[in-house]
């Protein structure tokens, strides 16, 4: 919702401030609320039911939210979305620099390398990864260039599609985590533990915020009505993302 407001200065001119209003900010603030509330039920008050419940409420209020006002805003005022997200992911690449430098540290500076009690690490899994994120950041570039060209059925197709690709990649981080876990290698199990969770783990944080955009974009997308600009920006983002995992798989995995 919309309201002008008009002010007379001392010119004798009538300046009028344009004010927007949404219901949304207000819905994802309540999300975070009841996350406290999980959070407080789960580890303060030791009732799991309650924190499961405030945890499913406090999810669904800030996607709700996210989702909601992004879809409010698309088209409106995304003019610098583009140069802020290239800063943006400056500044997320320094955090990964410096993740990796602390495992180039360790790593170079250990007398063998994995550290004892580290299992096999399974190959082929990483590449299978490595195929799947490449083929996604394929097809969030042919959703643009359909998006480009006007064709917004075929924009609609290869974003679902590049959404099915991300959701598998977690899904394999996934399966693999626990296939560790299982087999007792965890974020304490030795220097090579905490690097491997932290950093495969940041990266797939960053995946599923990725997804994330995506999502938020989607309702008004299938309403007829995506903005170039807010994918665009997706867009850089998740090639972002995509360029991160070289890294990570071939310093990880196979050094």
């Amino acid at each position: 919702m919309a309201h002008d407001v008009g002010t007379v200065h001392g010119d004798g001119e009538l300046h009028v401030a344009h004010w927007e209003w949404s219901v949304w900010p207000f819905v994802a603030s309540f999300g975070i609320l009841a996350l406290t509330f999980a959070f407080g039920f789960r580890f303060v008050y030791q009732l799991p039911l309650a924190a499961v419940i405030a945890l499913g409420v406090g999810v669904a209020l800030v996607l709700a939210g996210v989702i909601g006002w992004t879809s409010e805003a698309m088209g409106h005022g995304e003019g610098l979305s583009y140069g802020a997200m290239g800063w943006f992911i400056l500044a997320e690449a320094m955090i990964f620099v410096s993740f990796f430098a602390i495992y180039w540290f360790a790593r170079l500076q250990a007398p063998f390398w994995p550290p004892g009690n580290t299992p096999a690490i399974p190959k082929i899994l990483p590449l299978v990864m490595t195929a799947t994120l490449v083929a996604s950041s394929f097809t969030i570039h042919f959703a643009e260039a359909r998006l480009h060209r006007g064709d917004r059925a075929g924009f609609r197709t290869w974003l679902l599609a590049t959404i099915v690709l991300g959701a598998a990649f977690l899904g394999m981080s996934g399966y693999e985590w626990n296939h560790l876990i299982e087999g007792g290698f965890t974020i304490s199990t030795n220097v090579f533990g905490t690097s491997f969770f932290t950093i495969t783990g940041f990266h797939g944080g960053h995946v599923i915020v990725g997804l994330l955009i995506f999502v938020a974009g989607l309702p008004s997308s299938f309403r007829g009505q995506p903005s170039i600009g807010y994918w665009r920006t997706a867009s850089l983002y998740w090639h972002f993302v995509d360029l991160i995992w070289f890294f990570v798989v071939s310093q990880v995995y196979f050094w």
